[in-house]
């Protein structure tokens, strides 16, 4: 593997953290479809980063800009005159089918550097299927291409319109009421004794500990406590939970469970030079099976309809792991990426943050089928949680002042709110970004820390 410039590598892991940020800042939001693309092209020593925000639902009579922001070094040294420079075009088609058309990018000057834009043809904007879209960019001098995403044609970017959507406007927030939890279903104090979760404390850095949570059918608690490389499980009454030794590297990871049981642990980062690996455990915590992703920046792991699917940078899309039970090849993953988190009932969620605004689709093989636009006075960030309860949709999304932060979760009918409740924050220690609530069956499961120790908490959202 090449090895970056050091000064180029600096620019990178800034906009990684920008990223990241993106995914848990209380001051971003997640999407379900940013994304970084970089690329190290060791025979003219260039480097080459994009960075897009894809339109992924638009409204009527919005004006729609494909933005790419992109940079190119052309050496190790951001001190030498050596030029670089990129050029790229976009190729896009109205809905899912059909040839490509390809829009040259125009260089944009901004302050504090440069874009590749291309304003859409109306006819493509406005179109009732959306688009879809790649795009191609090229570094000079000598540099090799860059596909964003990386699928291409096989597994373009696409875009949907709302023309249907419930508009919720939530209005200034009131910090401060959170609501009790019905139960608490899990706890354990930081320390090193067997119920214990391990907390790592680093100088100038916030305490992480207990990286993922999730929950099955029965009311099963499960944490990964990645710092003792082990699940902790909490069966439904138990005070005290049972210890399952996993054999993981000890570094941040998300965590899946799927309905027989197995869990899936997708490891932050990959052996030195390789690509981040999703390790697949049984229930007893023997290793069954480890693979790597393809990309190098995962976000999430989910289950979908026909096992995991992870959130992949830098093509920002949704990517099967497996399909009909055996392990597909990066390349693979990479060609069946998807915009869309797929639903294990079918279908897709896709979620956008536009501003202060957040827009939410249910999506099925013939578009659109339930759609909502959230607005709020008071900030909005990242959303936490996006899943489907019945023809509803439960939303969990971090609210926030310079001064203050909570949780609000909605259940979203087809006439506006359902319910809303307000959950505490109870966020001290870092976890994997969106790992913090799970739903299961109309119960509502938070992972929450405090200096004492760690907890799920049970908040039953009373819709059947």
């Amino acid at each position: 593997m090449n090895t970056l410039p050091t000064g180029s590598t600096r620019r990178l892991a800034g906009i990684l953290a920008v990223l990241a940020g993106a995914i848990a800042g209380s001051t971003a939001v997640v999407v379900a479809g940013s994304a970084i693309a970089q690329r190290a092209v060791a025979a003219e020593n260039v480097l080459l980063e994009v960075t897009h925000l894809p339109p992924l639902l638009t409204v009527p009579g919005e004006q729609v800009e494909l933005r790419y922001d992109a940079y190119c070094a052309a050496s190790g040294s951001e001190e030498d005159g050596r030029s670089c420079d990129v050029t790229g075009s976009v190729f896009l088609r109205t809905g899912e089918s059909g040839s490509f058309r390809e829009i040259s990018l125009t260089r944009a000057r901004m302050p504090g550097g440069g874009a590749l834009v291309a304003q859409l043809p109306e006819a493509v904007s406005s179109s009732r299927d959306g688009f879809t879209y790649y795009a191609v960019f090229q570094a000079s001098p000598g540099g090799e291409t860059l596909i964003l995403p990386a699928g291409g044609a096989s597994a373009p970017q696409r875009s949907l319109p709302l023309d249907r959507a419930v508009e919720v406007d939530l209005g200034s927030h009131v910090f401060g009421t959170g609501r009790r939890a019905d139960e608490r279903v899990a706890e354990a104090a930081w320390g090193q004794g067997p119920g214990d979760v391990g907390l790592e404390q680093g100088r100038n850095l916030p305490p992480i500990g207990g990286s993922a949570l999730d929950v099955d059918a029965s009311g099963t608690v499960l944490v990964l406590d990645h710092a003792h490389r082990r699940v902790l499980r909490w069966r439904r009454g138990a005070r005290a939970p049972v210890q399952v030794p996993v054999a993981i590297t000890g570094t941040l990871a998300d965590m899946s469970l799927a309905p027989d049981g197995t869990i899936y642990i997708l490891e932050s980062a990959g052996r030195l030079g390789r690509a981040p690996l999703v390790r697949r455990f049984d229930s007893d915590g023997r290793e069954l099976e480890a693979t790597e992703i393809a990309e190098r920046t995962p976000s999430q792991i989910r289950m979908g309809p026909d096992g995991p699917v992870i959130l992949q940078q830098p093509s920002g899309q949704w990517m099967p792991l497996t399909s009909g039970g055996a392990l597909l090849d990066p390349q693979t993953q990479r060609e069946q990426g998807r915009a869309g988190r797929p639903l294990r009932g079918g279908g897709e969620v896709i979620v956008l943050r536009h501003g202060n605004e957040i827009r939410l689709a249910l999506v099925g093989a013939d578009g659109v089928r339930r759609s909502w636009r959230v607005t709020s006075a008071t900030a909005l960030a990242e959303v936490q949680l996006a899943e489907p309860l019945g023809r509803r949709l439960v939303v969990v999304v971090r609210v926030y002042t310079d001064t203050a932060d909570e949780f609000v979760a909605l259940v979203l009918d087809h006439e506006g709110v359902a319910r809303s409740i307000t959950l505490k924050s109870a966020d001290w220690a870092e976890t994997a970004p969106l790992s913090r609530f799970r739903l299961a069956g109309s119960s509502l499961y938070q992972l929450g820390s405090t200096p004492a120790g760690l907890f799920v908490d049970r908040f039953d959202l009373e819709v059947r």
